[in-house]
């Protein structure tokens, strides 16, 4: 199945989407430091890295009749600066809003299948009205703005559904925790996923595989997740009023919830040495001193999923990315432990200092999270017809 990657960053929703089994014939990336790293693993024979086209350019110079061939699916994750939380909540007057670049690719690609990520601040009330604007220009890609004020093309989007007009793709706007899709971190974001309408009738998300109230059987019931690290028993943490309820549910009910643990630090970096500040007996596993929490920016825990990793644009971010032991020595995440908690392989490098890896990896999507989505999307693929080819193959049979 071939895909196109806009807006790669380091690759993080590639790489999933390549492990479910799609091939990308473009990625496009235009940050330097960003397409550097793509390119230096590709070299490098990374998995799946080494088969990329990878286009160092601004994803509005790209030509998508170049590419010659059907696309199934486009994927990635526009630059969410506009809508972040932690932004200036622009919205679609930011000169950084790419959603008419993706929309562009879907339009001009025709995809069977897209998926698109973004921060869940694109969710908020306040996003609202764009939300829906989005949703119908990827409903009816072909409807161009043509330049108009997007609210005067909304107009025009709601008239032609009005209509009683068929939709070009089914769609479905979501948030996530990726933690319920096996990645080692609470990072919420929305996800974008559509199907052109030759392709399905209806549109749903994959069920997650790992959950929260597993967790806490596993580490207070069954102790599993303790034998599994190597205690001997229970380790004694603190527990909140809300997990505390949770769990006497649980206990009355004294069935194993049917999902897997989700994946905690411990489980993520545990294996990997004691970091230090001059030795780096794994790649990118460097300390880098400084480390400090602050009020309501507290570090990870060890026994449970990191908080989100952030990207510091402005800095490193003090408090984000850091991991607190039991005796609350704190220290920063190194940049392999940050790798591993997006779910990036090992032999993964950034090879650009300290805050440029950062900054890539706290906007990275987690490997986990494209691979679940890749796979729920690539069986629907597989058992749909594609119009285009089947037209193909009548012409080269004529």
């Amino acid at each position: 199945m071939r895909s196109v990657e806009l807006f790669a960053g380091c690759g993080g929703l590639a790489f999933g989407l390549a492990e479910a089994g799609f091939e990308h014939v473009l990625v496009v990336e235009k940050d330097p430091q960003a397409s550097g790293t793509l390119a230096l693993n590709r070299n490098r024979g990374v998995k799946h890295f080494s088969k990329w086209n990878v286009a160092p350019e601004d994803v509005r110079s790209i030509e998508y009749g170049r590419i010659g061939c059907h696309i199934d699916l486009v994927s990635g994750g526009p630059p969410c600066q506009p809508f972040s939380i932690g932004g200036k909540h622009k919205g679609p007057s930011d000169a950084r809003n790419m959603w008419p670049e993706a929309i562009r690719a879907v339009r001009e690609l025709r995809p069977r299948a897209f998926i698109f990520e973004n921060v869940r601040g694109l969710l908020r009330p306040a996003f609202a009205d764009y939300l829906e604007y989005l949703r119908l220009q990827l409903t009816w890609p072909e409807i161009e703005e043509r330049g108009r004020d997007w609210l005067a093309h909304q107009g025009t989007l709601q008239s032609h559904s009005a209509s009683g007009a068929p939709p070009s793709y089914r769609l479905m706007i979501n948030g996530i925790n990726a933690a319920d899709y096996g990645a080692p971190q609470k990072r919420h974001r929305a996800i974008v996923i559509g199907f052109r309408s030759d392709v399905a009738d209806e549109v749903a998300f994959p069920n997650p595989t790992h959950s929260h109230d597993a967790l806490l059987w596993a580490q207070r019931v069954s102790n599993s997740y303790w034998y599994r690290h190597g205690f001997k028993r229970q380790v004694r943490t603190a527990i909140s009023e809300a997990d505390r309820s949770i769990l006497k549910a649980l206990k009355a009910r004294a069935i194993d919830p049917v999902e897997l643990p989700w994946m905690t630090v411990r489980d993520a970096i545990s294996d990997l040495p004691t970091p230090t500040a001059c030795s780096e007996r794994v790649a990118n596993h460097v300390l880098h001193l400084g480390a400090r929490v602050y009020e309501r920016h507290t570090g990870s825990s060890w026994d449970e999923p990191a908080k989100a990793l952030k990207a510091g644009d402005h800095g490193v971010p003090g408090g984000e990315n850091v991991i607190v032991g039991r005796r609350g020595a704190v220290r920063y995440f190194t940049i392999r432990e940050m790798a591993r908690l997006q779910g990036l392989p090992d032999d993964f490098v950034i090879d650009v200092g300290w805050k440029g890896p950062i900054k890539q990896l706290g906007n990275a999507v987690p490997v986990q999270v494209g691979k679940a989505f890749g796979k729920a999307i690539l069986t629907v693929l597989k058992h749909a017809p594609d119009e285009r080819s089947a037209s193909q193959g009548t012409r080269s049979a004529a």
